[in-house]
């Protein structure tokens, strides 16, 4: 037994981890007394990748590349290969994820099943609109092939499943041409939520790229959009990384209401005067990446991100509405984001995008404080019609998500049995 925690660090469980290999065939791996669960690189910040008393299939170590095109830009890959090997396997080649999150140190099987999302939803939309097959193997037995066109309900209910319907072993993914690893990009401050989505509005036709940092402490709303777009090829040498490590965890928080107010202030000053420039996609792309452990710095108790989307006839009220109960709260993320989706129908029953804003915040674990401040934000999503992130969550009241997620009953036809997690039995009942 392990104790393992996810990102968010509220937890730690004892699980018994198993090591899933390509020594044997994944399903004569994944007998096991108590329900199980795959995991990545546990990223997830709550509980999607947490099965406290049962049993952990990680997947981490089925990171081959099996197959690589670089005439059509197809790859296939087993499900542990890092999104960040991709990436700097195949930018060099001509060729580029068409979707990534904020960290590229996610697996391809979580990604496929949290559908994450990056910066340029309106453009091609989630992880999942681009995967053209994925193996699945079942607890019982059973492998099912699956993508848009060949068995498309298992694919739905994959994309986005959280792991649920079985454990993805290898996937075919299309990736996109680009020119190399740079962008041209353009950052631009607003004063207040109307300057947002008026600048939202005018970038998705010529924009890939758009995402904004927002000032959660803010009345008004204030922030920086920065937008962006594939540069042409250039000569210009790949910058050295410099990483850096938290290295330790601090006894309180250094996230509160006195840092957030001295960075947020000086953050959009340094920034404000920026615009046009040219950024190396991970820089861009991947911003925390280059602290590793950062999220040390919330302290033992740990750190909830709530990240929610409403939809765009509701979304200006209810983001002004979030965002003044947080700035009364005190509480806070330094890096608070706030984008929007594009009008795509979702490849996932659960996947997580709908047309609307979307705004992400961490915050500090401070018990029933922090509890509360969330039911007030959970009753702001719920009348706008909106819902909340999986990946992020572990806290949800199950009437939201039910709320959220209309196809949550045909999903569960295609639960696998021998698979749970804490999200599940916290929400699904098992």
């Amino acid at each position: 037994m392990v104790a393992v925690s996810s990102w968010g660090r509220l937890s730690r469980d004892e699980h018994e981890l198993r090591i899933l290999s390509d020594a044997a065939p994944v399903v004569t791996q994944l007998r096991a007394q108590a329900p199980g669960l795959a995991r990545g690189l546990g990223r997830s910040y709550g509980d999607v990748c947490l099965n406290p008393g049962g049993v952990l299939w990680q997947t981490t170590a089925l990171d081959r590349f099996v197959a690589f095109d670089q005439a059509s830009g197809r790859l296939v890959c087993d499900a542990g290969v890092r999104l960040r090997d991709i990436q700097r396997m195949a930018i060099p080649r001509g060729w580029i994820l068409p979707v990534t999150p904020g960290t590229q140190m996610v697996t391809v099987g979580g990604a496929i099943a949290n559908d994450v999302h990056g910066k340029n939803h309106h453009v091609v939309g989630s992880f999942g609109d681009h995967v053209r097959r994925l193996i699945l193997a079942r607890t019982d037995g059973s492998v099912i092939e699956c993508g848009p066109d060949l068995a498309p309900e298992w694919f739905a209910a994959t994309v986005g499943g959280l792991g649920l319907t079985g454990v993805i072993t290898r996937a075919e993914i299309q990736l996109r041409p680009v020119s190399g690893p740079w962008l041209d990009t353009e950052t631009i401050p607003y004063a207040n939520l109307d300057e947002f989505f008026t600048l939202a509005d005018a970038s998705e036709a010529d924009w890939e790229y758009t995402v904004s940092w927002i000032d959660c402490l803010s009345s008004s709303g204030r922030g920086l959009f920065m937008r962006a777009n594939a540069a042409a090829a250039s000569a210009r040498p790949e910058p050295k990384a410099h990483p850096r490590t938290m290295p330790f965890t601090p006894p309180v928080s250094l996230v509160n209401s006195l840092s957030l107010r001295l960075f947020n202030t000086a953050y959009f000053q340094a920034h404000k005067r920026d615009g046009r420039a040219q950024a190396h996609y991970e820089s861009f792309f991947y911003p925390l990446d280059s602290l590793h452990e950062w999220n040390r710095m919330y302290g033992p108790k740990g750190f909830y991100q709530y990240q929610s989307v409403v939809p765009r006839r509701a979304g200006k009220d209810a983001v002004q509405a979030m965002l003044g109960e947080i700035a009364r709260s005190g509480d806070g993320s330094f890096l608070a984001v706030l984008k929007t989706f594009g009008e795509r129908a979702a490849p996932g029953m659960l996947s997580f995008p709908q047309p609307g804003v979307t705004l992400a915040l961490d915050f500090p674990n401070h018990g029933e404080r922090t509890h509360r401040l969330f039911e007030r934000l959970d009753t702001i999503v719920r009348e706008a019609g909106g819902r909340i992130y999986m990946a992020k969550d572990a806290r949800m009241p199950r009437d939201l998500f039910e709320g959220g997620y209309p196809r949550l009953q045909e999903f569960l036809g295609y639960r696998d049995p021998g698979i749970s997690s804490a999200l599940s039995r916290r929400l699904m009942g098992y």
